[in-house]
């Protein structure tokens, strides 16, 4: 998020205020906001309406105050601090800096309103009635998303020049990250994502709910999918954003694996990893194929007819491939990484290999290979984009797009912040390096350790 200078209004207005305006706060062990009085309301009321224009806000005035003003050490004149609440909607904290520059606002569930160390009030906070509530404020945004949350919690997390981002909290113990537009606009689109893609210690993070209780919910659905499994380790995989149909994969203590369909209202449907391989890139915590070795010879010729030089030591048929086709992950005995092979059964198509560096952007998720054995791979990728200084150390596939484009988080050997590969599918290719410090908006940016510094 850029910066706000309304991000700052708590630590401003309690340094500069003047000590008429502070008066209001009443005693340092003070546990409710300041009293408004009605000077304060009338003055913002008159102003509310040009200050609303100004600053483009969609809201429907219901109630505003004059909080009080502080000099611009800038433009050396007294700015003017507001406080408006809007009918159904978010309120705002406004910031009148004079005739020549636009007011500047940030919404009113950013605004911490209590010192957390000493619980003293903030007097540039929103303490108007209908502006206290943050639930209630975020609650409308959340229900024309159409995602099933009945909100118990929300924050602002902050807000670029086209959107506002809101951490929610449901009654059911889900999270969720809030996008809407910026100022926050009801006939505008919204967007709802799980807390889960935002996994601890990456650059946007759920503070109201916590990753690992979430979490906890898979063995719930586990136990009510109808399939004997203890869990071993669960996976969060996404969520649809037209039926908020939401996707978890679990492995089980016997050995086996399924993917969970779990629908708006909680029904869960269990899917065997050797079905699931369209989901998410298929199982990665179990793989259930039967790993063959007959046919080793016709596939090691197949594989250097399309470039890829592999003597073929054992493979895997995936259980989705395109039309006319098959796709078979290759285990070679001359080289440590393995490809996966798209080879013709009805159709005319030529042999192709995709390595397994790549193959997360094709579609098909590699079960012989180790993560290290493609980082040479990734590393070449980054010369190719100019990027030199980077020997790849550590990786993981991050998502597919629906229009194809494949990302990839790379960390460097030598400590440094590192990448985001984004690769075109069609042809297969890397496309550009994006630096951590600038990827925080793909998928929760950046959580490989030496990444999130």
């Amino acid at each position: 998020m850029r910066p706000i200078i309304i991000g700052l209004i708590a630590a401003i207005m309690a340094a500069t205020l003047p000590a008429a305006a502070l008066a209001a706060t009443g005693p340092k062990t003070a546990t409710k906001g300041p009293d408004i009085s009605s000077d304060q309301k009338a003055a913002g009321m008159k102003a509310a309406p040009k200050l609303i224009t100004d600053a483009g806000l969609p809201c429907d005035l219901a109630e505003a105050r004059l909080i009080g003003q502080a000099p611009n050490p800038k433009t050396k004149l007294d700015d003017k601090y507001y406080e408006i609440g809007c009918k159904g909607s978010v309120g705002y904290i406004v910031v009148d800096q004079g005739p020549k520059t636009p007011p500047v606002w940030e919404v009113c569930p950013k605004v911490d309103r209590f010192d957390k160390l000493t619980g003293k009030p903030y007097p540039g906070a929103c303490w108007l009635p209908g502006n206290q509530d943050d639930a209630a404020q975020v609650a409308p945004f959340v229900a024309k998303s159409q995602t099933p949350c009945q909100v118990s919690k929300a924050r602002g997390i902050g807000h670029s020049d086209t959107a506002a981002y809101f951490e929610v909290a449901c009654s059911d113990g889900r999270g969720y990250i809030l996008q809407t537009s910026a100022p926050p606009d009801l006939g505008k689109d919204v967007k709802m994502d799980s807390c889960l893609r935002y996994p601890p210690g990456g650059q946007v993070n759920c503070a109201l709910t916590s990753y690992d209780d979430q979490m906890k919910i898979v063995d719930t659905y586990a136990a009510q999918s109808g399939k004997s499994c203890t869990v071993k380790d669960r996976r969060y995989i996404g969520e649809d954003e037209k039926d908020h149909t939401s996707f978890y994969e679990v492995s089980c203590t016997d050995g086996k694996g399924y993917m969970l369909d779990v629908d708006a209202t909680g029904k869960v449907n269990p899917i065997p990893c050797d079905q699931a391989f369209n989901i998410g890139g298929g199982c990665t915590l179990t793989d259930a194929r039967a790993a063959q070795t007959e046919e080793d010879a016709v596939y090691t010729k197949l594989a250097q007819k399309a470039g890829f030089n592999c003597d073929v030591s054992k493979y895997a048929a995936f259980a989705t491939s395109p039309a006319g086709d098959e796709a078979v992950e290759l285990a070679c005995s001359n080289r440590p990484d393995s490809g996966v092979g798209i080879f013709a059964v009805s159709s005319q198509d030529a042999p192709m290999v995709f390595d397994c560096a790549h193959a997360d952007v094709a579609g098909y998720h590699c079960g012989f290979s180790t993560g290290d054995a493609v980082l040479p791979t990734l590393t070449a990728d980054l010369n190719k984009l100019g990027k030199s200084s980077c020997v790849v150390s550590a990786q993981r596939f991050i998502a597919k797009t629906v229009d194809n484009h494949g990302y990839i988080e790379v960390a460097c050997a030598d400590g440094g912040r590192g990448y985001i590969i984004e690769y075109t599918s069609q042809p297969l290719a890397p496309d550009q390096a994006i630096p951590c410090v600038s990827a925080k908006q793909i998928e929760g940016g950046c959580t490989l350790p030496t990444n999130k510094g």
